[in-house]
């Protein structure tokens, strides 16, 4: 009973994320100011290391 909910959410879940329609240019221009690019981070200068300072 349990696998048979755990594949219905599953499912579910995946159909709407199908269904969602795509993001218009402001959206992704919106997205990229708060979440940052896709793009990977630039090389470090000269041994530095990239880490917070927490």
């Amino acid at each position: 009973m349990l696998v048979v909910a755990a594949a219905t959410a599953s499912g579910a879940t995946i159909y709407l994320i199908q269904a969602s329609p795509p993001m218009c240019e402001q959206q992704h221009i919106t997205r990229e100011k708060f979440f940052g690019t896709a793009e990977a981070m630039p090389p470090g200068a000269k041994g530095q290391e990239m880490r917070p300072r927490w």
